[in-house]
């Protein structure tokens, strides 16, 4: 068995945090209340930070903490009392951008272990050296490098140096992500977390002296979406990113559900097993991450420019969380939390930590008082289920159900 690939999920709050880790993540990022690049991710407050440190730990997986925004002066004098907060709580990384940040990180918090940032834009050999030489633990390439750079980028530089490439989820249409179009377009900082992505937008053409009429821009008669990208899957290419040479792989997505960190870990996690096994990819788990909301998914930059996909910036969703697993007992009967209403008789899907995915009709449902219930409503409710067999707690409901609005 060859050494596996890390596997590195989001984890935008804490319960995000525990599905990841359910789903089998080695480790996990999130970030504190400040310097973090989501500013509407859940996040994690400096009480909660420790706790969340504490409960990934005794799980055996680590915690990188974001501080990869570039901080204003005002900001950087409040860098130092913040870094020892987080070499406090038990941190064992730091993903930072900014020089100074990384200088301070050294010095205030020298027990975490520092790695750069993709907003960094490290894309060669010498770059990732020079972090290196300057302390780095880790560097995390930039995302418009194809595969055969970052097997040279790994083969020149120090062994002891890790590498980290992002591996699934959303991709950014400017250059490792710095982009100045938010800010211009809805004062929305984009390098400060709070990007609203007007690369999304649908845009049209207007002449000076024309005011109000407008000329669509397009490439057929469906029109167009020139900034929109696609979203990077490499679940089929494990073997690729092993040969050459990544240490880790990230998964895009704090600000995303509870659900899609659960789904998306635990289709990465069997399949990243199956290539360090020596066995082919189980299409079961490689299936899951068509489950989750998702834009046309595309291999990045790996193996040539991935293209824009110009008709439309929409989402595929095809399935909807109906429960969350809180409990199940031998027999097979779980207490469940409702996300999602759905109806006795009508065909759901479960999976879980380590479960394959398997379809069910639910029949015999009832209250916590024990009362018949054929179809639960309230967001949040208790009630039981029959599911035929015992599953572990954090196991998903789900349903097939149309969401995309095509």
């Amino acid at each position: 068995m060859t050494k596996k690939i890390e596997l590195l999920s989001p984890a935008g709050d804490m319960q995000r945090l525990k599905m990841a880790i359910a789903y089998g993540a080695d480790a996990v990022y999130l970030a504190g209340t400040a310097f973090g690049m989501r500013a509407f991710a859940g996040n994690f407050s400096p009480e909660e930070l420790p706790k969340a440190v504490e409960y990934a730990h005794s799980r055996g997986v680590q915690v990188h903490v974001t501080v990869n925004t570039m901080p204003r002066n005002d900001e950087a004098a409040a860098l130092p009392a913040y870094l020892e907060q987080l070499q406090d709580a038990g941190v064992d990384a730091l993903i930072l951008a900014d020089l100074g940040a990384f200088t301070m990180a050294g010095k205030y918090a020298p027990k975490c272990a520092r790695h750069i940032s993709t907003q960094q834009s490290v894309a060669n050999y010498e770059c990732a050296q020079a972090w290196y030489d300057l302390g780095a633990k880790r560097v995390v390439l930039a995302r418009e490098l194809s595969l055969e750079e970052v097997r040279t980028i790994r083969q020149k530089t120090s062994k002891e140096l890790e590498i980290e490439t992002f591996g699934h989820g959303a991709m950014c249409v400017s250059y490792s992500g710095r982009c100045l179009l938010s800010n211009y377009m809805t004062g929305r900082d984009s390098n400060r977390g709070a990007c609203a992505q007007p690369c999304r937008y649908q845009y049209a053409l207007m002449e000076e002296k024309r005011p109000g009429e407008y000329f669509p821009v397009f490439e057929d008669e469906k029109g167009t979406y020139i900034m929109n990208s696609r979203d990077m899957c490499m679940i089929d290419h494990l073997q690729d990113l092993q040969e050459a040479g990544v240490d880790c792989i990230k998964i895009e997505g704090r600000a995303k559900s509870a659900y899609y960190a659960a789904i998306v870990t635990g289709a990465y996690r069997h399949c990243i097993d199956d290539v360090a096994a020596g066995r082919p990819i189980d299409p079961v788990w490689r299936d899951e991450v068509e489950h989750v909301s998702h834009r046309i998914y595309s291999t990045g930059f790996y193996y040539g420019q991935p293209g824009q996909y110009t008709e439309h910036s929409r989402y595929i969703r095809d399935w909807q969380v109906c429960a969350i697993v809180e409990s199940c007992n031998e027999n097979g009967v779980a207490l469940c939390s409702l996300r999602n209403k759905f109806s006795e008789g009508e065909t759901l899907e479960i999976v879980g930590p380590d479960l394959r995915p398997y379809a069910f009709t639910p029949a015999g449902m009832t209250d916590l008082e024990g009362q018949p219930l054929a179809q639960p409503r309230t967001p949040q409710m208790q009630f039981f289920i029959p599911l035929g067999r015992q599953v572990p707690p954090m196991s998903i409901l789900r349903h097939s159900v149309e969401l995309s609005g095509r």
